[in-house]
């Protein structure tokens, strides 16, 4: 019926896990803000609109609702964030998402490997990580500019993918892969890492040159 008018918001996530002994623990966040008809297209962890008051406060919230309903495995609690920097719950994600590297890469975790151990009935064994570094993810889809961005299935023709320092491809498809029309256009999420986000943005623009899919 009523809703909050939110000014200049910010689409911020907290990634967390939860074991069988009721504890949780938070692993930083992400900045989801650059989406396109609300599908995200590029994440960043840290986010750089949150300080570490923020940080500490947005944290302390997702880990009170994850320890609230008993969580196990990983998840992600979302939040809006306005221009005051006040902060406002959306919806929480009881799985991995696609932009969890970022997460991976700014703590050193393999978030995969914590569920496995965590569904094996295995504690936490750490607590909140210290962060290190800045990571951004972008998603690289099989879509048509030419068509406002609509899914273009077809035969891969030409696929090559970007290396060097800093940066990682996870990918399902290859060259000579034919794409589906039945799925999501995600192809492949380009990571990149640096030891500030201006060195992790300069590492993406020479990553995103280089990258060709036809």
């Amino acid at each position: 019926y009523l809703e909050k008018f939110i000014v200049e918001p910010r689409h911020v996530e907290v990634q967390i896990v939860g074991d069988s002994t009721g504890r949780a623990c938070h692993l930083s966040e992400r900045d989801c803000s650059i989406q396109r008809r609300h599908q995200k297209l590029v994440e960043e962890a840290p986010s750089p609109a949150v300080d570490d008051k923020i940080r500490e406060k947005m944290g302390k919230a997702a880990i009170k609702g994850a320890e609230a309903i008993n969580y196990e495995g990983a998840g992600t609690v979302e939040f809006l964030l306005d221009e005051d920097k006040n902060f406002y719950f959306l919806e929480m994600n009881t799985r991995l998402q696609v932009e969890h590297p970022v997460s991976e890469e700014v703590t050193g975790l393999d978030l995969v490997r914590e569920q496995f151990r965590i569904a094996d009935g295995e504690a936490i064994g750490f607590d909140d990580p210290v962060i290190r570094g800045h990571s951004i993810e972008f998603r690289i889809n099989g879509e048509d500019p030419g068509r406002s961005f609509l899914p273009a299935p077809g035969r891969i023709t030409e696929w090559e993918i970007p290396t060097g320092p800093g940066v990682r491809v996870d990918a399902g498809f290859q060259g000579g892969d034919t794409i589906g029309g039945n799925f999501d256009s995600l192809l492949a999420k380009l990571i990149v890492t640096g030891a500030t986000r201006e060195q992790a943005i300069d590492r993406a623009r020479r990553a995103l040159s280089e990258f060709k899919v036809g």
